[in-house]
């Protein structure tokens, strides 16, 4: 999405041989990934992490195009807000311990980036949503002055036609219009790039979406917003609601939401790109000179430009990557984790969605006969909903039935298996056990970041219909939580301040 946007309006022609191009990159590919050997080649691991820029009044400060032209890092990058920014990781071998290396290059460049906010009034905070937002904080006036995202919100309003509705029920409930797509940018998040096997990619993929529910439950950091107590993992409802380009009803029934979990077990891994082709307008139609046809038959392989850009404005929270560096090879984007509570919680995070992956993986021919895709859509939704407490249903490879389980009940009885699974990967030891015990405790006293917010928050909120108290209540707990974040103790580990 930091491709360059031409200085004039998108014309029919432009949409035309985008639309081509993208056609004849779907036949391109269904012969490359035929091709044998293609994305051969060592796993490997790459993130991003979006922030928060937070004053000392723990409320937004939008100074991101400051600190990018103060920090000059390459690996830095704005996001749609004036008030978010989003590192981006340099990509690590799955062998040894790429997750404390991401650790100590996020370490590095948090100093860095914090020296340059400093004298802005700024520092970086990493949560899913800053409990202090406010709606003045969202209007149009705070997007990222850069053409990328004026085309792109352009495009969005366009296709629904009508302002954003948000509607949420949780222990509160929140209704809210918004002319913008400035919400969105409410959602701060942790994405982890997996390259697996190319020949594998569809049993790691549908293994990575059956596991979602589990980790997202354990993961959760985003409570609510506006001071609405809303779900354990607002984000999910949040995002989709604030970018979703159907409007009418008529459009709902139509038409599909470019941010959704799926629409099946996947059986070919370039059913993915086809369907994102199908289903999904382009909204970005910017092509290149590069014919794809022509480049694979010279015995090159093509870079896809339009099919990547394409994908790149659809948002599965589980996403199919092409790349077509170092000989091309496959992804998974891992996109539905929450900006953690700290380092360390978000590499444990990291390391039980691909050990639960990694553990499900021999079994997924039964696994996905038994469980209907439905129900992995469903199960996704229950646990961004309720978090530790919402009912799974779950195929239990014993008795060969589904059964209704807690993500706890499910964790607690497969963890040992996920430990051997991640014993027999090429990582080391002291890896491994540096963060499965954080997910052990956080599984055992039920602390995610999410609970630990609310808990929180409850303890200073004398009156919950009142809007000022709410308000105070949740900017002492804001204080505390960056307080807790800067030990880089993991959230299981947290206390309630009295």
């Amino acid at each position: 999405m930091g491709q360059s946007i031409p200085d004039r309006p998108f014309t029919d022609h432009d949409r035309k041989l985008f639309q081509q191009r993208l056609h004849d990159s779907l036949s391109t590919l269904r012969e490359v990934l035929r091709e044998p050997g293609f994305g051969a080649g060592p796993q490997s691991l790459g993130a991003e992490l979006e922030y928060y820029l937070v004053n000392a009044g723990q409320t937004v400060h939008p100074c991101n195009q400051e600190i990018l032209a103060a920090v000059n890092d390459p690996q830095l990058t704005l996001e749609l807000n004036r008030f978010n920014l989003e590192y981006n990781l340099n990509p690590q071998n799955f062998s040894g311990s790429p997750l404390l290396s991401f650790e100590e290059e996020l370490q590095d460049a948090q100093q860095r980036i914090n020296r340059a906010a400093d004298p802005l009034g700024a520092d970086l905070v990493s949560i899913g949503i800053l409990p202090t937002l406010s709606p003045g904080d969202i209007d149009s006036g705070m997007m990222t002055d850069v053409p990328r995202y004026h085309c792109l919100s352009d495009a969005l309003k366009s296709l629904r036609k009508e302002p954003f509705r948000i509607h949420i029920d949780g222990t509160d409930s929140l209704r809210y219009t918004c002319p913008e797509v400035t919400l969105e940018g409410a959602n701060t998040s942790f994405q982890l790039h997996w390259r697996v096997p190319a020949a594998e990619f569809v049993d790691y993929y549908n293994a990575i979406q059956l596991s979602t529910p589990l980790v997202l439950a354990l993961s959760g950091n985003s409570p609510g917003i506006f001071g609405k107590r809303l779900w354990e993992e607002t984000r999910i409802a949040l995002f989709k609601q604030s970018i979703d380009s159907r409007g009418s009803d008529v459009d709902r029934r139509r038409r599909l939401a470019r941010v959704d979990f799926g629409h099946g077990w996947v059986t070919d891994a370039w059913n993915l790109f086809a369907s994102a082709v199908a289903i999904y307008p382009p909204l970005l139609p910017i092509h290149t000179e590069q014919d794809p046809v022509k480049v694979w038959g010279s015995g090159r392989l093509p870079d896809f430009s339009e099919l990547r850009l394409h994908m790149g404005s659809t948002w599965p929270w589980n996403r199919a990557i092409l790349d077509p560096q170092n000989n091309g090879h496959l992804r998974i984007e891992i996109r539905y984790l929450p900006s953690p509570p700290s380092l360390t919680d978000m590499s444990a995070n990291a390391l039980l969605a691909i050990g639960l992956a990694r553990y499900l993986l021999p079994h997924m021919a039964t696994l996905t006969a038994l469980l209907p895709f439905e129900y992995a859509e469903y199960n996704f939704y229950q646990a961004a909903r309720y978090g530790l407490k919402a009912r799974l249903v779950w195929p239990c490879l014993q008795t060969l039935s589904l059964r209704e389980l807690t993500p706890g009940e499910v964790l607690t009885g497969c963890l040992d298996g996920v430990e051997l699974a991640l014993r027999d990967s090429e990582l080391n030891a002291t890896e491994i056990d540096r963060l499965l015990p954080v997910i052990r405790n956080r599984l055992q006293n039920g602390q995610t970041g999410s609970v630990w917010q609310r808990t929180q928050t409850a303890l200073y909120c004398k009156d919950w219909s009142d809007a000022s108290s709410v308000a105070e209540a949740h900017t002492r707990m804001l204080t505390h939580y960056r307080n807790h974040q800067k030990t880089g103790q993991p959230v299981g580990d947290w206390s309630l301040e009295p």
